[in-house]
């Protein structure tokens, strides 16, 4: 069955600021929906919106037709997975103990886990190539190591939809490469997949569909092949984009000018 996470007629910002006003956007189970754009264009926000942790200034964020509002916060987490940019930790629990919260959504948050809960981390810390780290304090780790074990942690969740803001951005060249192999898997396996990325090119290997959005409104959507191209980019950006297209393939990809 294939599930939505929609917004309507989107104002979204904050209690003093407006970012952007009457977008609208629709995600859906099995495909993965890229969000580009300049810094402080809104992407940010407007995933805070999406996942209900920014009240909409006006019009309404909906899952399968039914307002994500009305959801308590443990329903919404077996919806919904948010991967943030960076994280950071007080306490030193250990790997294993970060990728096992993940779990809470499904269980008692103050109960032991089950073995059932277990077995799900286990194999998400495998799926990452973590497992080594598993012992290891969460504060101890790089900035990379970290990203890859809140990767971890959401999928832990089984949700229908991951959230991921720029997932790639602390990660050295080959993460880069796991990561962005891992969000085509999630989307082929079901899951409705939701990131933003300052890189074009990821978009374009790793994306369905592309969004633009620039200062609060969107510039372009639609297929990622249709939407991510040089004049739209240097319209996003403002600046010129250089085009290099593989005379074998016909695949394209862009660099800044």
């Amino acid at each position: 069955m294939v599930v939505t996470l929609e917004g309507r007629d989107l104002t979204f910002g904050y209690r003093d600021r407006v970012v952007g006003r009457g977008l609208s956007l629709a995600l859906r189970t099995g495909e993965a929906l890229a969000l580009l754009g300049p810094n402080g264009g809104g992407k940010t926000t407007l995933l805070r919106t999406l996942l209900g942790l920014l009240p909409p200034r006006a019009g309404e964020v909906l899952i399968d037709g039914a307002p994500l509002g009305a959801r308590s916060g443990r329903e919404r987490a077996r919806l919904i997975a948010y991967v943030p940019q960076s994280h950071a930790s007080t306490f030193a629990f250990t790997v294993r103990t970060m990728v096992l919260m993940g779990r809470s959504a499904h269980g008692n948050l103050f109960g032991a886990p089950s073995a059932q809960d277990r077995a799900v981390a286990e194999r998400s810390l495998e799926r990452f190539a973590i497992l080594h780290l598993a012992e290891r304090p969460y504060t101890t780790l790089s900035g990379g190591e970290r990203q890859l074990v809140l990767l971890a942690r959401a999928l832990a969740q089984e949700p229908q939809f991951v959230v991921l803001d720029e997932p790639t951005a602390s990660l050295d060249f080959g993460n880069q490469g796991k990561v962005t192999s891992e969000i085509r898997a999630l989307a082929a396996a079901g899951h409705g997949v939701l990131f933003t990325t300052h890189d074009p090119n990821q978009a374009l290997r790793c994306a369905d569909r592309a969004l633009l959005l620039r200062n609060g409104e969107r510039i372009a959507d639609g297929p990622v092949r249709e939407v991510v191209t040089q004049p739209r980019l240097e319209a996003l950006y403002g600046s010129a984009v250089e085009t290099l297209t593989d005379t074998a393939s016909g695949a394209s990809a862009f660099l800044p000018r």
